[in-house]
């Protein structure tokens, strides 16, 4: 099965799309631009839904759920939002057999119809912090699509906040950039830049953006997630006022922040390789597959006797773990197969180990193989388990750190993009026409300007202009 994978030296693009394929993560979907989310795959969303769901509610966020469909007229509500968005909006002008008197957008976003119910929510100061989250699908009529990463409708989780000071709402902001970034290191172990997008980049409608920044095997950037300050720029029109404990009117300040399945395609490129995905066991489906192998029925009973009681073992010890008792399948194949949908360890157990009362532990990481006496199995396997975890987020790690490269003018830039890849870090000036040169003649983006970055004096790599900080460029999905 393996050889059917393109190599990633070979077309990264096209090894994306074998593995997301291969291993049944998702498949192309009879509505142009639109995915099917597998079994295999949706299991990983829901992995990931369930620990972000937790760490949400964490802050005191509470879930809730608004229409799909949103009056035209709201969009047009906010003008920057409505220049963001309506290139992309599908748009409903027929239902029941009769057009609509006023169009509906299928929403691409839920600013507008949510905050049309705050401003009926909030009438105090009392009233607030008013935390919501939404899990949803949304759509996006894309023309360039690819699995995962772009797609006319995807999932995701979109929180939304009013608050009744401008610190506060910067505060949430900051919050939940940082429980992305924990989230993504911790549970997926994928490293991330933490940094605030340029105005040409941030968020349609958004006083100010900020963005974790993923790094891809291929060297290509990836926004992970993102959280936008909204300031007032959606309480005022849509009068989402309360008063203060003076008994004075104010407008509430707000906050918006998602990510999406896109953190899927995120999972495939920063740990796969040639032989498919590599998952974390923290976001796993199956941290643990057991494959007898036999050759006659009573090896067959035998040996699947003595893996099932592993199996319960392991089980009870908090694992997920599952046995593949297919027979119409080599054991090879089995293996290949495993390896393709990245399970973390694979347990192998044939005539010989059943009569040295031993199994073969396989890592899908390393690729190890190690001979494991069955009383010692269950607690290996969790003894493992944040091994194998770690190992992939300090590769994945020093992968970032490597192909990070510091360029002082805009020569260095564009050979270092072409010639190396992955982020170039730079002075800029904060002029939008030096970031749209660098976008033309390099197709590099600006990432984002990182929360960290240092007070350092240099000069904008196109202008020449005083700047006192780096910022980040790099091409990306």
């Amino acid at each position: 099965m393996s050889k059917t994978i393109t190599r990633q030296s070979e077309d990264f693009s096209r090894w994306y799309t074998d593995v997301v394929q291969k291993a049944e993560l998702a498949d192309y979907s009879p509505v142009k631009g639109c995915m099917v989310i597998c079994p295999y795959g949706y299991s990983i969303w829901e992995s990931i839904q369930r620990e972000l769901d937790g760490r949400i509610k964490a802050t005191g966020c509470r879930n809730a759920y608004f229409p799909l469909f949103i009056p035209e007229s709201f969009i047009n509500k906010e003008k920057s939002h409505l220049e963001g968005f309506s290139p992309e909006c599908a748009v409903v002008t027929h239902a029941g057999g009769e057009e609509l008197q006023e169009k509906l957008v299928v929403r691409p976003t839920s600013e507008t119809i949510i905050y049309y119910m705050f401003s009926k929510w909030v009438k105090s100061y009392r009233d607030l912090p008013l935390l919501i989250n939404q899990w949803a699908n949304v759509v996006r009529w894309e023309m360039r699509t690819r699995l995962f990463l772009r797609t006319s409708e995807f999932l995701w989780q979109e929180g939304h906040t009013a608050h009744a000071t401008y610190e506060e709402a910067e505060a949430r902001t900051l919050q939940m950039l940082d429980e992305y970034a924990s989230f993504a290191e911790n549970f997926l172990a994928i490293p991330v830049i933490k940094g605030v997008k340029s105005d040409h980049e941030r968020f349609a409608g958004a006083h100010r953006t900020y963005t974790i920044e993923a790094l891809m095997r291929d060297k290509k950037c990836l926004q992970a997630g993102t959280s936008h300050n909204l300031g007032q720029n959606f309480s005022r029109p849509f009068e989402i006022t309360f008063l203060d404990n003076e008994g004075k009117t104010q407008y509430a300040w707000q906050t918006s922040w998602g990510v999406s399945t896109r953190l899927i395609g995120a999972l495939v490129m920063v740990h796969g390789d040639d032989r498919g995905l590599i998952l974390p066991p923290a976001v796993a489906p199956i941290q643990v597959v057991m494959v007898p192998i036999w050759k006659n029925d009573g090896q067959k009973e035998e040996i699947i006797r003595m893996l099932g009681g592993l199996t319960t073992d392991i089980k009870n010890a908090g694992l997920r773990v599952e046995q593949d008792l297919r027979e119409n399948v080599t054991p090879g194949f089995k293996f290949n197969d495993w390896e393709m949908r990245g399970v973390p360890l694979r347990v192998e157990c044939g005539p010989k180990d059943l009569e040295e009362k031993t199994v073969v532990l396989c890592r899908r990481d390393t690729g190890t193989k190690e001979k494991i006496p069955l009383a010692d199995l269950t607690g290996k396997c969790v003894e493992l388990m944040p091994v194998i975890q770690n190992s992939l987020l300090e590769r994945a790690r020093l992968f970032l750190k490597e192909n990070i490269t510091e360029v002082n003018n805009k020569e260095e830039l564009a050979a270092v993009l072409e010639d190396k890849g992955g982020l170039v870090s730079a002075h800029w000036c904060h002029g939008h026409s030096c970031e749209d040169i660098i976008k033309q003649e390099t197709k590099a983006t600006l990432r984002c300007i990182p929360c960290d970055a240092p007070t350092e004096m240099g000069s904008c790599v196109i202008c020449g202009q005083p700047s006192e900080k780096r910022v980040l460029f790099a091409r990306s999905y």
